[in-house]
């Protein structure tokens, strides 16, 4: 039987912390499932990356660090607002899992109250790995590409992912 770890998060957008807590679960379990969480937010100042672009910048970071991507399930799964059907929302889009990994207070307490074995993840550096962080330094042309994957900021770049956010953050104020 597989030990299958699950890790949730936005990934607004996917960084160095991201990967270390990825390359952290992966060392304790065969295959970890990476879920995009609320997949069907894009196009706003919280969530400027659509699902299909942050799972894009997943795999080519995994990629980039060597890690096996036949370990790896990346899940896009959209919110549910009501907290009792997340859980059962997240069964259903993935592949079975054992553990959450997560310090997420609310997605903690959610999974524990549905019988999940949670366990935390180091935090690395989380003031300056936070994507909060990162979209800030976009915005405030600082040099947010030394905190992600360069495959990330590559594409960033590629998609011009900083206008955008910054196109956002103009029609934010209008």
């Amino acid at each position: 039987m597989v030990n299958r770890g699950l890790y949730v998060g936005r990934f607004q957008p996917f960084h160095l912390g991201h990967l270390g807590a990825i390359k952290e679960v992966l060392a304790k379990v065969d295959e970890i499932v990476i879920v995009i969480g609320s997949a069907q937010h894009s196009h706003n100042l919280e969530n400027p990356f659509t699902a299909g672009e942050r799972l894009v910048m997943i795999q080519r970071s995994l990629h980039e660090a060597n890690v096996d991507l036949g370990r790896v399930w990346i899940v896009p799964v959209p919110d549910m607002h009501l907290h009792m059907l997340w859980v059962s929302a997240v069964e259903g889009y993935t592949p079975k899992f054992d553990k959450l990994y997560s310090n997420e207070p609310l997605t903690r307490r959610l999974f524990k109250e549905s019988g999940y074995t949670v366990e935390n993840i180091s935090l690395f550096d989380r003031q300056t790995y936070a994507s909060t962080f990162v979209r800030e330094k976009m915005l405030k042309e600082e040099n947010w590409a030394a905190l992600v994957p360069k495959s990330v900021a590559d594409f960033i770049n590629k998609i011009d992912g900083v206008n955008r956010l910054r196109d956002l953050a103009r029609t934010d104020k209008i």
